[in-house]
């Protein structure tokens, strides 16, 4: 190769590479979209979990969703208070007050409760399994096989003689375990005193059908509403009022608790 040709073929590749630097230049102005500083820091305040227990994909997609949209500096329950606090200062905001959400689990039949039991031999997860028919007599019930428990990533939850338990202490409230469960019956409730008063039953059938697959199901007897006007009916399941939830309701929640002859009013917390 001559030493012609080496010249050339260099100054062709200085001479693209400076063309390319340019277009790379004018691209980065003309198509720079600039970011509100309080995005970055708000992002540097949240704990970087990405649970998604705000409700945006990531914490990202939420520091954005505060700057542009004005949504609620509070909405971090891995971070709690002290993020919320963080943030409200970059935001120049107050935080309103309000309760942490849990998550709690309706259902309340462990191993021995559970009646005509099946056997389930296919992919051990809760979500192949609501799949099946006749791995068990109530379809409103926990399965128990641990896809709430994978899906926590602060070891909050896990699964005791064959139903889920939560622990109130390790949890932020992400709502993992809720998105986890295939039969929904992890909700998350407004803890407004530390420990709350649930219905640890989903049965929505008649009081005959519970009876015959279950011990510890809800029969829709109707006996906590004569005792508490937190206590309603939807339907043939009993559920609990929480927006009028308060310290003044919880002797007659209490009565309502022990008046159940299933024993699926319980406390958690």
């Amino acid at each position: 190769m001559s030493l012609v040709t080496i010249i050339l073929a260099g100054g062709s590749l200085l001479v693209l590479a400076f063309i390319f630097s340019y277009v790379l230049c004018w691209a980065n102005h003309a198509f720079h979209v600039e970011v509100d500083p309080r995005v970055e820091a708000i992002c540097e305040a949240l704990p970087g979990a990405n649970c998604g227990g705000c409700g945006c994909v990531g914490c990202g997609e939420y520091a954005e969703a505060i700057v542009n949209n004005g949504m609620a500096v509070n909405c971090c329950a891995p971070g709690g208070a002290g993020v919320a606090e963080a943030i409200a200062q970059i935001m120049g905001v107050e935080v309103s007050a309000s309760a942490p959400t849990r998550p709690v689990v309706h259902c309340g039949a462990t191993a021995d409760l559970r009646l005509n039991k099946g056997d389930y031999l296919g992919e051990p997860t809760c979500a192949a399994a609501a799949n099946m028919a006749g791995v068990q007599a109530c379809q409103y019930g926990c399965l128990g096989l641990g896809d709430c428990v994978r899906a926590c990533n602060y070891d909050a939850i896990s699964i005791k003689d064959g139903l889920a338990a939560v622990d109130y202490e390790q949890c932020v409230g992400c709502g993992a375990c809720v998105r986890a469960c295939p039969r929904n019956i992890i909700s998350m409730v407004s803890f407004s005193s530390d420990q709350m008063y649930v219905v640890t039953c989903s049965n929505k059938e008649s009081g005959p059908a519970v009876k015959a697959v279950c011990k510890s199901g809800c029969i829709g007897c109707k006996a906590c509403t004569k005792k508490s006007d937190l206590c309603v009916m939807e339907g043939n399941l009993a559920a609990i009022d929480y927006e009028n939830y308060g310290p003044e309701k919880l002797e007659d929640m209490a009565a309502a608790a022990e008046k159940c002859p299933t024993d699926s009013i319980q406390i958690r917390g």
